[in-house]
């Protein structure tokens, strides 16, 4: 499981952030509050070299602090580091690569 350093200032949780990666899950996510709640972002692979992000979900009580545009970047990462395609089935992946359009992660849309 890897996981991507968040900076603090962003969530102001009262500790140390960080999106964790579980590739066997197929999933990201941020613990909050400890562990009890988490926020996550779903994926699968629906080919060979191609993911499709298909959910994002943050608790009610922590919408509206970035938690959720940080697990899109760490998702879209991970597919421009594994060179991979994406299919955006999120709408809320789809929102943040209109508001990011970086030359990276667009050349691996998948249509």
């Amino acid at each position: 499981m890897a996981f991507l350093p968040i900076p603090n200032h962003a969530l102001e949780l009262g500790g140390p952030i960080r999106v964790e990666h579980d590739r066997r899950r197929r999933q990201f996510s941020v613990r909050l509050n400890g562990c009890h709640d988490r926020a996550v972002l779903l994926y699968e692979y629906v080919g060979k070299r191609i993911v499709d992000l298909q959910h994002t979900e943050v608790p009610d009580a922590y919408r509206g602090r970035g938690i959720a545009k940080h697990l899109a970047k760490a998702a879209l990462d991970f597919v421009v580091e594994e060179d991979l395609k994406a299919h955006l089935t999120c709408w809320y992946i789809q929102k943040y690569v209109k508001e990011n359009p970086l030359p990276q992660y667009l050349e691996r849309l998948q249509p």
